[in-house]
């Protein structure tokens, strides 16, 4: 069998992850009209996004921003909306035998939903590790296009007051229903996905704040966890679950 070269593997990544960057765009341009509405400069809102990188915490950021700034909230809100990226990354380590520390790093440092998703994908179809070269191709442009999208929100201003008015408040739904539906692929996989909804929604009403995204999180990998059932080679040597 044939090893891809390093640049159609780059390529193949910039191609997969190309519709979700088209997906992303609009919640960037969305982020930046929103920030300056809030008294932040273009500069500023842009800078958010390359640094911290978090579109969700982002915009949960954005919406409780005041003067004075309250710095405890939004450091701790971030920290509970991200704390998903332990589980995501507990989901990824199996995969990474190919990337060596450092390539590992920037991948975890700098992946998001999206990319995460479709390297889960990737590997999935693949049924091999991923390479440095497919990460390199995914996850750099996706990147990249976040803070430049801001930008242009940003400098476009307070086209948008009211995103509902639009439907713009559902895209964030759109897309991890989107994400949740390719991936979706047998029986346990649905109830686990009901244990998350299930979890959610009554963290969602039992508990001030954006506890509702952690413990859904926590629920699901439990859930899935629980109802694993590796499968076994005809020589009785297990074999990774594909169903």
């Amino acid at each position: 069998m044939k090893t891809p070269d390093s640049r159609s593997e780059a390529l193949r990544g910039f191609i997969d992850i190309l519709p979700l960057m088209a997906g992303a765009a609009p919640f960037a341009l969305l982020l930046g009209s929103l920030a300056v509405q809030k008294g932040m400069s273009p500069l500023e809102v842009t800078l958010m996004s390359t640094s911290v990188y978090a579109g969700s915490s982002q915009f949960i950021a954005i919406d409780i921003w005041s003067t004075p700034v309250p710095v405890l909230a939004i450091v701790g809100t971030t920290l509970l909306v991200n704390l998903r990226h332990v589980l995501m990354g507990a989901a990824l380590a199996p995969h990474l035998g190919k990337l060596n520390r450092w390539q590992r790093f920037f991948f975890v440092s700098i992946h998001s939903d999206e990319t995460w998703a479709m390297a889960l994908q990737r590997v999935s179809q693949s049924g091999q590790g991923l390479s440095p070269a497919y990460v390199l191709g995914m996850i750099v442009p996706f990147y990249l296009q976040w803070p430049v999208w801001t930008l242009v929100g940003a400098l476009a201003g307070g086209l948008v007051e009211d995103p509902g008015v639009y439907g713009f408040d559902y895209v964030f739904p759109a897309v991890f229903i989107t994400l949740v539906v390719g991936f979706w692929k047998a029986s346990r996989q649905t109830l686990v996905i009901l244990v998350s909804v299930a979890v959610a929604m009554a963290a969602y009403h039992l508990f001030e704040g954006v506890w509702y995204i952690f413990l859904a999180g926590v629920a699901g990998t439990v859930a899935g966890a629980l109802l694993y059932k590796p499968q076994h080679a005809s020589d009785g040597t297990p074999v990774e679950e594909r169903s």
